[in-house]
């Protein structure tokens, strides 16, 4: 029996450790940087947040550098200000231009940077949303935004790697919007609805005319009857008294 409740035990103490083991590993994983929303429409325009979550038991979150995809520029990127943080905006050129309510830019926001003020880094057990209006968004399917996160005690989280599809989300996955793509405009059925329709009051029309047409010959008929029932009763002899 002491055998038995020792082995049970020691059988409980070892899932005990593997649950710990695993859900370590869960942990972090599951606390990565993010977009919010994950998705939109191309061509539009939308209010985004990078999502930043404090991953260190000791120290602050005090940098987030937020790289825009270069295969898919923005032409308008603005950014919502963040108590206690100040943000860089750095462009680059682009080529083709891109055309924004029919101007052609030539240059994209390629980075943004948000660094804390004194104590207003996000602590430990906290995160921090840094808000950005973009658009119109581009004709891709995802933008990947590779994110560094910068600690107090000077260590980088590297959220760079991008996902493969089919593939299981990497260590460090960066942040991903997928974008589908607009609805198509309206196609010319309602027109050829409309045209069926003047069709139908076409022959509405038609058969007004017809009936119109009718009645007209059959007022005709009834002048010429009219008529030669007077012309016989002037031929008719007048009855002698």
């Amino acid at each position: 029996m002491i055998r038995l409740r020792r082995s049970a035990s020691a059988a409980a103490l070892t899932l005990t450790a593997v649950a710990a083991t695993l859900l370590g590993f869960a942990g972090p994983a599951a606390a990565h940087v993010t977009v919010n929303p994950k998705e939109a429409t191309q061509g539009s325009y939308g209010r985004f947040a990078f999502r930043v979550p404090n991953e260190s038991d000791t120290a602050s979150t005090v940098k987030v550098e937020v790289t825009l995809p270069e295969n898919a520029p923005v032409g308008s990127v603005s950014t919502m200000p963040v108590p206690g943080w100040t943000v860089a905006v750095e462009k680059r050129k682009v080529d083709p231009p891109i055309e924004v309510h029919g101007s052609q830019l030539t240059e994209a926001v390629a980075k943004l940077t948000w660094t804390a003020a004194a104590d207003a880094g996000v602590k430990p057990g906290q995160f921090q949303e840094f808000p950005v209006s973009m658009g119109p968004l581009p004709q891709v399917d995802t933008m990947v935004f590779k994110t560094l996160q910068t600690y107090s005690d000077g260590n980088v989280s590297r959220w760079i790697e991008e996902p493969v599809p089919g593939a299981e989300e990497p260590e460090d996955p960066a942040p991903v919007l997928t974008l589908a793509a607009a609805a198509p405009s309206p196609s010319a059925a309602p027109a050829a609805g409309a045209t069926a329709g003047n069709g139908d009051d076409d022959d509405s029309d038609g058969a007004v005319t017809a009936l119109g047409v009718a009645g007209l010959l059959a007022g005709l008929a009834g002048l010429v009857l009219g008529g030669l029932a007077f012309a016989r009763t002037r031929r008719e002899p007048t009855p002698k008294s």
